[in-house]
């Protein structure tokens, strides 16, 4: 079938914003096949510091399409038999293999053979949308043994980068293929459950994102169209989470550490699809060589300018991990050197975090050092941190908006990495009918919040199901809160007007509060980023007694 390189694919204005932010779309357009096209031969004649398209045949004989860079005449690097190290670079979700052009000719251009591909069901490769699973890894492995037969790639030398969907693939691959030495996960997930499912809410609007990107670009097959249904229809949930758990790199964890392989994790703080508190789980549990990075921005807004070819610090950090652990070049290499830090590699530490909102530097040996204390905060009738705080107890009516969110899907966390400008809200104007709502006095000092702070309360409500979403606002002397961090919680099955203890773990976050301003807590039960399950004219009471008081454990250096 003839391939197009540069067409631009046409979609709704809202897909298309999407796709700019979380895929990438600069990439050139490949024409969507109407079926697998059979296997082939390379169709470009393969020459030193080459790039071709190629025809991957898969095992159930699904052709992939790729794209295949091969370093120029006399780059360093090849071993004594001529050859190179291999990357392997699974598109993003929506997009196709040409999206990784300009990485994989600057990959090239470093001494390595880089093959990028379309993953099935996306574009012109053939078969249909596995969302990371058996087939998808599979076809890992399938581009891996083509590669070796056909270009001069290193057995021994084998590593995957891999933005979005291509992320959760890295770290699959690297769980099911010990030939794997290394990986890159740009804005990937470790836990798909964790990131359709946590605090057993439904994320629906970055669920409806997914959706709207993969309709244009990819045919679903029919078990990922049930999945969706059942998701949206809130049924069946426990087939959802067998299925995201299938897919989730957290599940294989003992392989990945068995075999060995060096994990590179470069996710975003607000990043609407892969919260980085699955991310810092994960990376906790790895007990291989590991590096974490997190960044302000949302999902794939930190990667995409290194996507035009231009330097970007995430793109820079996975070359240098590769550097290290392909090329043995060295720590300082790998150190995560990235362009623009100020950091000189030598001195860099394993888990790089920029401090929001500022984007300030901040570097660690492990995350366990992130924070040096946890502060817990009684919550009183109104304010938040007064030791003296006696019991009370605050009814809000359910499913009502209070004026305290999230933001939007993709689009709030792209403002913040780019404005330094969170999602805000004017705290003295909320809906107190709503939401309940706790300031702290001002912070002479400022306070640096460094890690997930959990909310405890007791909850009782006129209905057995319901949704709590707690927010967690930095406030200027005007009233004006700039979000710290939040987190949803659901419920089930509960006896109304019976109490139960609620506990909601807020994502993980790195935010310098201002000297002089306050922290704000507030407690809804209604956010346009999840599917809520507290019935409009309900009502949801919060309490604080001598035997279970109201917490706030926050996390701060």
């Amino acid at each position: 079938m003839e391939r197009s390189r540069r067409n631009s694919a046409q979609r709704t204005a809202s897909v298309v914003l999407a796709a700019v932010v979380v895929l990438g779309t600069g990439a050139a357009a490949r024409p969507a096949a109407a079926a697998p096209q059979s296997a082939g031969p390379v169709r470009a004649a393969p020459g030193p510091g080459s790039f071709r398209l190629a025809d991957i045949p898969a095992k159930d004989g699904v052709v992939l399409k790729a794209d295949v860079f091969t370093p120029p005449p006399g780059t360093p690097g090849a071993d004594p038999q001529g050859r190179y190290p291999l990357v392997v670079q699974p598109a993003s979700w929506g997009q196709n293999d040409l999206e990784y052009v300009a990485q994989g000719h600057a990959l090239a251009g470093a001494g390595y053979v880089v093959v990028t591909y379309t993953v099935r069901g996306f574009w012109a490769s053939g078969g249909e949308v596995d969302v990371a699973g058996p087939k998808d890894v599979g076809d890992i492995s399938t581009v891996i043994d083509w590669a070796l037969a056909r270009t001069p790639a290193d057995p021994q030398r084998i590593g995957m980068v891999g933005l979005s969907l291509g992320g959760g693939l890295t770290l699959l691959g690297a769980a099911f293929d010990p030939r794997i030495k290394a990986v890159a996960s740009l804005s990937g997930w470790a836990d798909l459950t964790d990131s359709l499912y946590s605090g057993q809410t439904r994320h629906l609007q970055a669920a409806a994102v997914l959706a709207g990107i993969q309709a244009p670009t990819g045919r679903k097959s029919p078990e990922f169209a049930r999945v969706l249904d059942d998701l949206f229809a809130d049924r069946d949930l426990p087939d959802v989470i067998r299925w995201a758990d299938t897919r989730s790199p957290a599940r294989y964890l003992d392989r990945i550490n068995a075999n060995g392989t060096a994990v590179l994790l470069a996710n975003a703080w607000g990043d609407s699809f892969f919260n980085p508190g699955q991310i810092t789980d994960f990376y906790q549990r790895l007990t291989v060589p590991k590096r974490l990075e997190l960044r302000p921005g949302d999902h794939a807004s930190q990667e995409f300018t290194g996507l035009l070819g231009l330097s970007n610090a995430a793109w820079s950090s996975a070359r240098s991990w590769l550097d290290q652990y392909l090329k043995g070049a060295g720590a300082d290499a790998g150190a995560g050197s990235e362009a623009g830090s100020g950091v000189p590699a030598d001195r860099r530490l394993p888990v790089d975090l920029e401090v929001r909102p500022t984007g300030r530097h901040e570097s660690h040996p492990d995350w366990q050092s992130v924070a040096t204390r946890t502060d817990h905060l009684a919550v009183g009738a109104d304010t938040l941190g007064d030791p003296a705080a006696g019991p009370w107890h605050r009814t809000v009516l359910g499913d009502l908006p209070s004026g305290a969110h999230a933001g939007v899907a993709l689009l709030s966390g792209m403002v913040e990495q780019a404005l330094h400008q969170p999602p805000t809200a004017v705290i003295p104007l909320l809906a107190r009918p709503a939401a309940a709502v706790w300031q702290s006095q001002p912070y002479p000092q400022g306070l640096s919040v460094r890690g997930a702070a959990r909310l405890h309360t007791s909850v009782s409500s006129t209905s057995p199901d319901g949704t709590a979403v707690a927010y967690l606002y930095d406030v200027d002397a005007l009233g004006i809160g700039r979000l710290v961090s939040h987190g949803p919680q659901s419920w089930s099955g509960r006896t109304p007007g019976r109490p139960f203890p609620l506990d909601v773990t807020l994502f993980a976050t790195a935010y310098d509060v201002p000297p002089g301003h306050r922290l704000a807590l507030v407690l809804g039960t209604r956010d346009a980023l999840y599917g809520g399950t507290t019935p409009l004219g309900s009502t949801v009471t919060l309490a604080s007694t001598p035997d279970d008081p109201t917490e706030l454990a926050l996390p701060v250096r």
